[in-house]
């Protein structure tokens, strides 16, 4: 079950759409605190800041794909991880250190090497996505 006064790792992200290298990122998130709230960013048909204008999705899509996807390796809405709509959210500031770290996470070149802007296109390709 989540716990909501746990320590947990955040992940804030537009998911257009979720990846494999979204999977990759959550499953080592989980290890950090053994659960994760993914944060959903809903910018269906509007910019998402400076060059991120291409966004399809929307919030119902997405939470859809963000459970199917980290259903195929066994992980479950409400007990490893939550989903969470949130604004449009372009900055992220905050003061003097108050017990939050920043991390950013590297992969493999595989993993580095996806592209939801190529998933996208190949989508509309195959008559998938307008």
């Amino acid at each position: 079950m989540f716990d909501w006064k746990k320590p947990t790792v955040q992940l804030l992200g537009r998911w257009q759409p979720w990846h494999d290298g979204h999977q990759e990122l959550f499953k080592r998130a989980l290890k950090k605190t053994g659960q994760v709230v993914i944060q959903v960013r809903d910018v269906q048909g509007v910019s998402a800041g400076m060059g991120h204008n291409d966004n399809p999705f929307d919030w119902d899509l997405v939470c859809e794909n963000i459970s199917a996807g980290l259903s195929k390796d066994g992980f479950k809405r409400g007990v490893e991880y939550e989903i969470m709509l949130v604004p449009n959210i372009v900055n992220i500031t905050y003061g003097r250190g108050v017990g939050y770290d920043f991390e950013e996470e590297s992969f493999e070149e595989s993993i580095e090497e996806i592209s939801a802007t190529q998933i996208r296109m190949q989508m509309r390709e195959k008559g998938e996505l307008e």
